[in-house]
């Protein structure tokens, strides 16, 4: 029996999330607490507590028993109408709305979306904290006559071991990694671990030749990419020509708790920040395209 993932959510077609129009598999859980996080729902696992079940107006909800009798929440998506009602009653923050799949059952959804992509990007939540359903996933693909011409990415926190990253290598096209802050005290605070593993990941990555995009976070007065920009430019200049510097502009949406009540990033503080940027000779940066 092969690999079997839990899944928070599936795009058929996005051309967001790397190169081309990607089919795009959200994992769900995660190894960060961000205080900013826009998909809280998607870093706890469901534990089946049952809580959210009565809150459901569509009783798209249910708790059942599995094959060795334990509870397990059921999710009917015919029924769901989306109200997200269940997300903020649960006590965790976490999502009942969650499917299995197999690795043939995702290589059976991918051939029938292979005509319209160019590629795979698994992302989260946290991908790699799934990482054996990815490797058996990619190397499937790669094996496949009729996938293999599919790029194969991760879109990740960085907080992967090098031995992990060494498994998933030989099947990887490339992959994106979060910066969330340079100094190690802020990227704590944001989001609960520090930034080491990070940075060996961008060290090994770039090394290979797989590190396709970095990307910053800009959270005024909170993250430290506009005070550590002379720190932060002379690191990006070391790092191959092809590497994108993707500058995200921090915004209020899907963000609870404290993080609400942080300014948000205006498309002038980002130009400024990007003009600084250029002036100590980063290129290939990639600014963003709304501010909500």
């Amino acid at each position: 029996m092969g690999r079997v993932a839990t899944v928070n959510q599936i795009i058929p077609f996005s051309c967001v999330d790397g190169p081309g129009s990607r089919l795009v598999i959200f994992l769900q859980g995660c190894n960060f607490n961000c205080k900013n996080c826009h998909n809280p729902y998607t870093i706890d696992m469901c534990d089946s507590c049952g809580d959210c079940v009565a809150t459901c107006p569509v009783n798209a909800l249910s708790l059942n028993l599995d094959k060795q009798g334990k509870s397990k929440i059921v999710w009917d998506s015919d029924k769901c109408t989306q109200c997200d009602i269940c997300l903020s009653t649960c006590p965790k923050q976490s999502s009942p709305k969650i499917r299995q799949y197999s690795v043939e059952q995702m290589l059976e959804l991918i051939r029938r979306q292979v005509h319209f992509i160019n590629g795979i990007t698994v992302s989260g939540g946290e991908a790699t904290l799934q990482l054996p359903f990815i490797i058996e996933l990619f190397q499937a693909i790669k094996a496949s006559d009729d996938l293999s011409h599919l790029s194969c990415m991760i879109d990740s926190n960085g907080y992967l071991t090098e031995g992990g990253w060494q498994q998933v290598m030989p099947y990887l096209d490339g992959a994106m990694i979060d910066l969330k802050s340079w100094q190690e005290h802020t990227h704590r605070y944001i989001t609960g671990r520090d930034n080491h593993r990070v940075f060996s990941s961008l060290k090994l990555l770039a090394a290979e030749g797989k590190l396709y995009e970095i990307r910053l976070l800009y959270i005024p007065k909170i993250s430290d990419i506009d005070s550590e920009v002379n720190a932060i430019a002379g690191y990006l200049t070391q790092l191959p020509d092809s590497v994108r510097v993707k500058l995200n502009a921090f915004q209020h949406h899907g963000v609870t708790g404290e993080a609400r009540l942080w300014d948000t990033c205006s498309e002038q503080q980002m130009l400024e920040l990007a003009a600084r940027l250029t002036e100590r000779g980063v290129g290939n940066l990639v600014l963003p395209n709304v501010y909500l």
